[in-house]
């Protein structure tokens, strides 16, 4: 068999015939007709397999078979097997397509997810955020010690979350970022306690309802991000650092 027989007889196989079903397809087109004989003569099928290809490649639409003796086997023609093959490979995949979508559905409204996730890259990290705060319709939370880390995005969704009649705190230590957070409409601004100690690792942190998200910053600069939104882990982390405020107030 050539090489460009062996690629037919895989792409065949891609198209979801068996490679005895491959083989005996082309054989037949070289021999235009033939009996199981024939068939085995010039493919790599043994004759013995070659009756039960060929009524399965019947069944595909892909044979005709004469009732002679010896049985006769006749391929229909190439255009007409293009459709059939086209057909089924189309009904397969809105098969399998309705399947993942109809699978999809029944997930949708179960709420045993824990989900974690890690972003990476100040740019994707700047996005999450903005994504976790466009969500939020009853309070927000967003804190930063770093200018740089406070973008027009999240300056612009603060207030529109605000407007939109949620309550909005920011926290930051850093002076100018509390200038610029102040002159934003509708967002609360405070310092954090004076026993809570400045680090040089923190990057920002946004609550946004059942959302939380927590970033670091490396020491190239780089951010890396955790969030998670409707999770356990989502609830008991934000739950321990209003406790943590909390503690804090108390001991000013």
């Amino acid at each position: 068999m050539s090489v460009d027989e062996n690629e037919a007889v895989d792409a065949f196989e891609r198209l979801g015939l068996t490679s005895y079903e491959a083989k005996v397809f082309i054989a037949l087109h070289r021999l235009g007709s033939g009996t199981a004989r024939d068939v085995a003569r010039i493919a790599d099928v043994p004759r013995s397999q070659v009756y039960s290809v060929a009524e399965s490649l019947e069944d595909r639409g892909l044979v005709e078979t004469q009732q002679s003796s010896p049985i006769r086997y006749r391929p229909v023609s190439l255009e007409e097997a293009e459709d059939t093959l086209r057909n089924r490979f189309e009904r397969e995949r809105d098969r399998a397509f309705e399947h993942v979508e109809e699978v999809k559905r029944e997930s949708a409204g179960e709420e045993t997810q824990e989900d974690i996730w890690t972003v990476r890259g100040r740019d994707r990290v700047d996005g999450r955020v903005v994504d976790l705060l466009s969500a939020a319709d009853e309070r927000i939370v967003f804190g930063t010690r770093l200018p740089e880390l406070l973008t027009e995005r999240i300056e612009r969704t603060l207030e529109g979350r605000a407007a939109a009649g949620a309550t909005v705190l920011a926290v930051s230590r850093d002076q100018r970022v509390r200038d610029r957070l102040e002159s934003l409409e509708g967002v609360g601004v405070q310092q954090p306690p004076a026993s809570r100690k400045s680090d040089q690792r923190s990057g920002r942190i946004a609550i946004a309802d059942d959302g939380i998200l927590l970033s670091v910053v490396d020491d190239d600069g780089s951010e890396t991000a955790i969030w998670s939104s409707g999770s356990l882990f989502a609830s008991v982390l934000i739950q321990l650092i209003e406790a943590g405020e909390e503690v804090a107030s108390d001991e000013k």
